[in-house]
């Protein structure tokens, strides 16, 4: 029996299965395998099967649907070649990559089928990409913003715990301060004079949940002055920015070259306030040059407000330190860090400085948010801060990463010549921009190294204005081996395409 007469037998049953509601009655006659492909299509499209998910196995869902079984086979091969689902063995398939459907007009045969385009990594993505991004499935992960989380001090956190637990009063375990514990604020204003340059009284200093809080507890408060637009580096961090908009009406982008951010771009705009990456410009690396931080500083002294984001500023290789902007004009200047680089994100832990005008709003955004950070994590990082076991867990990293960061650079020479390598110097990523004859868009080259098991970041998720094709690849989580090995990957898939 042929395929068509199969599938006619198979519909006349009428099954149906719980999983996507699917029903063999919908299904035009002999259809059913361009009918089952495009419900699962759009599942993972519209996000019923998101990226992770795993699907019934083949056997299952045809005996359920009361078809053939290479119905459903040749259903997930189309959505395999498409880059949608990747089949993992005894994993089963999963989804590794969304799709969304566009018509593909006056294209010779089939010019209204749909063309897939990888809705994981769209030009323009949704605010939840980055979770569903981290919930891919993936056996490499070159994405950046982790540092080595296998190099977590442990024993010291555990140390450090035992201590404070030790010392610890039953009034003690009540709600604290919203500002923070007393101890980890006088912590962190040593931090600070230490080893960036700032001069703060711990009452200045708020323990907030990382940046992202910090940038959302500043969103609310500016909004109430009646600040309605913050500027942003372009390139920039899409997070950074989506927490942002969320709370502004504008974002307006202004470019960033060799030395940073274009201070007469950012007149320009108007806007009264701007994000910046000073010390270590995410996503390209740069430092705030001399001129350029001069020209910045007076920009700030006539009345502009800088929110500095001191991203990546402790890891640093091959260049001396920069101080930060917050040490020369702190009235102008918010200031946000955290140890989410430093030692692991799942702390959220950070802190914000602000000027006076403005402590008493982000205090209440604060409060009303969640009346303050949990206590015992905060006691315990005191402790590493004080002790200087922090200090030392940051030496033990930078010998790390910066092997890291070399065995990278060496499997980009060899495996991706054409490309171009940036910020180098410091942090925890590296960015690349590729060469004109790629093949591909950089959102295709990382839906493409997504199916083939490599997590990478497109750069065109962090640029608004024109600008090169990329990738953001993070070098500090992963060891050398799995980062010679994705990368080599890419370097296959660019080879592949151009």
């Amino acid at each position: 029996m042929n395929r068509s007469k199969a599938e006619a037998s198979d519909r006349s049953k009428e099954a149906g299965a719980d999983f996507l509601q699917l029903d063999t009655a919908d299904a035009p006659p002999g259809g059913l395998t361009d009918w089952l492909a495009r419900r699962l299509r759009e599942a993972v499209a519209d996000g019923r099967l998101p990226s992770g998910s795993r699907l019934p196995a083949s056997r299952v869902l045809a005996a359920e649907l009361g078809v053939s079984r290479g119905v459903v086979t040749d259903a997930y091969q189309r959505l395999a070649e498409e880059g949608q689902l990747a089949g993992r063995g005894r994993g089963g398939t999963v989804v590794v990559a969304a799709a969304v459907a566009s018509a593909v007009p006056g294209e010779g045969p089939g010019a209204d089928r749909p063309r897939p385009a990888p809705a994981l990594f769209l030009d323009d993505p949704a605010p939840e990409v980055f979770d569903r991004l981290r919930a891919a499935p993936a056996r490499i992960d070159l994405t950046p913003g982790v540092p080595d989380l296998a190099a977590f001090p442990r024993t010291a956190w555990l140390r450090a715990e035992r201590a404070v637990l030790d010392g610890l009063a039953a009034a003690d375990l009540g709600y604290g301060d919203v500002r923070g514990t007393p101890a980890l604020r006088r912590a962190v204003a040593h931090w600070l004079a230490r080893n960036r340059g700032i001069r703060a009284d711990p009452d200045e200093v708020l323990i907030v949940a990382g940046t992202a809080q910090a940038l959302a507890l500043l969103g609310r408060a500016l909004g109430r002055a009646g600040v309605g637009e913050v500027a942003v580096e372009d390139p920039g961090s899409l997070g950074a920015r989506q927490h942002l908009a969320h709370w502004l009406a504008a974002t307006p982008p202004v470019p960033v070259d060799a030395e940073g951010i274009r201070v007469d771009a950012l007149r320009a705009t108007g806007a009264p306030a701007v994000l910046l990456t000073p010390a270590h410009q995410y996503p390209t690396g740069v430092v705030l040059g001399g001129d350029r931080r001069r020209a910045l500083l007076r920009w700030a002294a006539e009345g502009g407000l800088v929110i500095e984001d001191d991203y990546d500023a402790e890891h640093r290789y091959d260049r001396p330190p920069v101080p930060a902007l917050r040490a020369a004009l702190p009235e102008q200047v918010c200031y946000a860090g955290s140890v989410s680089k430093l030692l692991a994100p799942a702390l959220r832990t950070g802190w914000l400085l602000v000027p006076a005008r403005l402590r008493d709003a982000v205090l209440d955004a604060k409060r009303f948010a969640d009346l303050g950070n949990p206590v015992l994590p905060q006691l315990v990082l005191a402790r590493l801060m004080e002790s200087g076991e922090l200090d030392r867990h940051l030496r033990l990293l930078r010998r790390r990463h910066r092997r890291r960061r070399d065995a990278m650079i060496a499997a980009i020479r060899t495996h991706l010549p054409g490309a171009t390598v940036h910020g180098a110097a410091a942090g925890l990523h590296l960015m690349l921009t590729l060469p004109e004859d790629a093949g591909r868009t950089d959102t295709e080259l990382a839906a493409a190294a997504l199916a083939e098991g490599v997590k990478v970041q497109p750069l065109s998720w962090h640029a608004r204005l024109p600008y090169p094709p990329g990738l953001v690849l993070g070098y500090a989580a992963g060891s050398t081996a799995e980062i010679t090995e994705g990368v080599a990957v890419l370097g296959r898939l660019v080879r592949r395409s151009s």
